[in-house]
């Protein structure tokens, strides 16, 4: 019978995290970009951004999801480290909510709006328009439910008649700082090992409803599990830049130090919070039903008392907590500019809605789009090249960027085809084919400018050189692709609201123009004697491909603003 419990027991956990889980992925989905225009617009200073750390979390039920969120918008450079951590700040406060509901399940009977939830759930998850509703409700209905036959278990377990468990409780001294710790630290371990908060609130307000584990190590358990919950985010930010490792750092940071201070005042601390909502710990004439219905609340009233004093205890020391991270995680040595390796995604995916995965992918795809042009300069640069070594070493750099954005197209690729596995949204789904689109168009501009380094390089390996009216041309028509890529940039980089497509298209037209007027005078040179049919030859691949590179550019240009392919 007790083995069985103990299955109802972590099944109902396993239930709990599941239920959780889907909550808070329906209400990001629900929200969908609105959340991340809410932490980079709604954080100008330290108050409004621990508002909205606290507001979004409330809205999500996942202090581990905002987290993770505002890292990785630092990673993506669209929010500061000190606005991340005053986030990170709001984000504790938001999380009590979670301990709030809990107790009210453990409090009241939920039975009577499980079941209806559950059925109004798989009515609306076939609807289109409303099955984030329904797995919204799927999710708090398998959370209560969960809560429910917890509870349930805790009673059968009787507990408070078991000899062997009393002891074993009773046997710690609860007056020790040093039990204190102890129990602080079970609660760290046990949640960095479960990878949620809210399991180890579940297992705290369960033994502490059944009156076996007394106030003071519950509350110890709630602390620990405040910094073991900061393990998601630092998990998260392993792979990211330093300024990300800073913020994840931040949370733990903030976290500790709230613990240390009320270590240092946690007797008197406690008491004035359990006085607060009429609890005496030292009042042992409470039947097991009223220890069960005033527990949990003390343990959701501690921890609401505690995240939110050390919040508007630290937020004035916000540039402090900055200054020690940033102390702590020194940037990497700048590596070799023409090493592969991607800036803002990774094979990290802990914690990450479509939504936020998608907006990382388009940061990688500027930066793809930024080295391509990088890239075509340094063709540019070859054309005009005449020392050998130079020239060589110059070539070089090309082809190793030929190979960078091969593997670049590669790996976002698979990155967005692992994306496309969640549940998404229409709109996810033809963002995703979008930026499909884009990075082959990209890959494409690369192998076009290595088509030309390489014409280039056999030029130089022979005999003829181009005539000074050759290169003039060649120089007029890099120029035209070069503001080509110049507005492609603009638009990946800016908002495609603000941008002229039309100047695009006139470049484009400039360019095809441009090559068609080259080709007849090339054959017109040639018949003349000007220059060789070969030397002539290489001149118009060059030309050619410019054409080329800029057709790919208005690919990735109509992709990005939402059209069909025009060639």
């Amino acid at each position: 019978m007790s083995i069985w419990i103990f299955f109802k027991i972590i099944g109902s956990l396993a239930l709990l995290i599941y239920g959780m889980k889907v909550m808070s992925e329906a209400l990001q989905k629900m929200a969908g970009s609105h959340l991340r225009h809410i932490l980079a617009t709604m954080t100008k200073n330290r108050f409004t951004g621990m508002l909205t750390g606290m507001f979004v979390t409330c809205s999500v039920q996942s202090s581990s999801a905002t987290t993770v969120m505002t890292v990785s918008f630092v990673n993506a450079g669209l929010l500061t480290l000190a606005q991340a951590i005053s986030v990170i700040m709001g984000a504790n406060i938001g999380t009590t909510l979670t301990a709030w509901i809990m107790s009210l399940g453990f409090n009241v009977d939920l039975t009577t709006v499980i079941f209806p939830a559950f059925f109004l759930g798989i009515m609306l998850i076939y609807s289109k328009s409303k099955r984030y509703i329904g797995d919204f409700l799927f999710g708090i209905a398998f959370l209560f439910f969960s809560l429910v036959l917890l509870s349930g278990a805790g009673k059968e377990l009787d507990l408070e008649h078991n000899p062997a468990v009393i002891e074993f409780f009773s046997s710690f001294d609860t007056g020790s700082h040093l039990t204190i710790i102890i129990f602080l630290l079970i609660g760290t371990l046990i949640t960095c090992i479960v990878q949620s908060s809210a399991a180890v609130m579940a297992i705290t307000i369960l033994l502490c409803s059944t009156g076996v584990l007394p106030i003071y190590l519950g509350i110890a358990l709630v602390m620990g599990e405040n910094i073991g919950t900061t393990a998601t985010a630092n998990l998260a930010a392993l792979g990211a830049n330093a300024q990300a490792r800073r913020a994840a750092l931040a949370h733990l940071v903030f976290n500790v130090i709230g613990v240390i201070w009320v270590l240092c005042l946690f007797y008197p601390f406690v008491n004035t919070v359990c006085q607060f909502v009429d609890y005496n710990p030292d009042d042992h004439s409470l039947t097991p039903q009223q220890l069960a219905t005033r527990l949990p609340i003390v343990l959701a009233a501690f921890h609401t008392a505690f995240n939110v004093t050390n919040t508007f205890v630290l937020i004035w020391f916000i540039p402090q907590i900055e200054k020690l991270v940033c102390r702590i995680i020194k940037p990497k040595t700048q590596e070799d500019e023409e090493e592969f390796r991607l800036q803002y995604i990774g094979g990290n995916t802990i914690m990450k809605t479509p939504e936020l995965s998608v907006l990382e992918a388009q940061k990688e795809i500027q930066l793809f789009a930024e080295r391509v042009h990088k890239m075509y300069n340094f063709v540019r640069e070859l054309l005009g090249t005449t020392d050998s070594s130079a020239f060589n070493k110059l070539f070089s750099r090309i082809e190793k960027y030929e190979s960078i954005t091969d593997n670049m197209e590669i790996e976002i690729a698979k990155y967005l085809d692992g994306v496309s596995d969640a549940h998404l949204s229409d709109d996810t789904k033809a963002k995703i084919r979008s930026m499909l689109r884009e990075i082959s168009e990209l890959e494409s501009i690369g192998d076009s400018c290595y088509n030309i380094a390489r014409t280039i390089n056999r030029k130089a390996a022979g005999k003829e050189d181009f005539t000074e009216s050759q290169y003039e041309h060649l120089h007029q028509m890099m120029e035209l692709t070069d503001d080509s890529l110049t507005q492609m940039n603009v638009l990946l980089l800016g908002r495609k609201d603000n941008f002229d497509i039309n100047r695009s298209f006139n470049i484009e037209n400039e360019i095809n123009n441009y090559r068609n007027q080259l080709r007849t005078e090339n054959i017109n040179d040639v018949n003349d004697h000007e220059y060789s049919y070969a030397i002539g030859t290489m001149y118009m691949d060059i030309v050619s491909e410019c054409e080329k590179l800029g057709d790919y550019v208005i690919n990735v240009v109509e992709a990005r603003m939402g059209l069909r392919k025009s060639n």
